[in-house]
């Protein structure tokens, strides 16, 4: 996947919000050190992206 830009979005709603010009990811975990969102094709069999994301605020990435 080519022109993927990861900026920090939205602790809410939670989950995938489609946005102006893209889609804000949030997650919440009480005990989370890290969280990747990994993107598949539209089959599910390839993964073509995973990226970390930034920790938001109040356990929410």
């Amino acid at each position: 996947m080519k022109n993927l830009k990861l900026e920090h979005g939205l602790p809410y709603p939670l989950g995938a919000t489609c946005q102006d010009g893209g889609v804000n990811f949030a997650l919440f975990s009480a005990h989370a050190e890290r969280v990747e969102l990994c993107l598949f094709s539209e089959d599910g069999q390839m993964e073509l992206a995973k990226l970390e994301l930034p920790i938001v605020s109040n356990q929410v990435w």
